[in-house]
């Protein structure tokens, strides 16, 4: 987990750990909301509080939904 939350790719982790198959290796990979927080962040900056494009954090279900990833 502390590789991929350093920004190691999943496919490097599978090959740190021996795994044949990157989907076993993502079996054992979870990642932490602050992780997904900042994935969201790279691809669309969050503006300051208040704006609109904060207005996600707001949305209970979609952020539930995040956690669930």
């Amino acid at each position: 987990m502390h590789l991929l939350q350093a920004g190691v790719p999943l496919v490097i982790i599978r090959d740190v750990l021996g795994h044949s198959d990157v989907r076993t290796t993502e079996i054992y990979a979870r990642v932490d909301l602050e992780t997904k927080i900042a994935a969201l962040a790279r691809v669309a900056p969050i503006a300051s509080p208040g704006t609109s494009s904060s207005k996600w954090r707001d949305d209970k279900s979609l952020v539930e939904w995040l956690r669930s990833l």
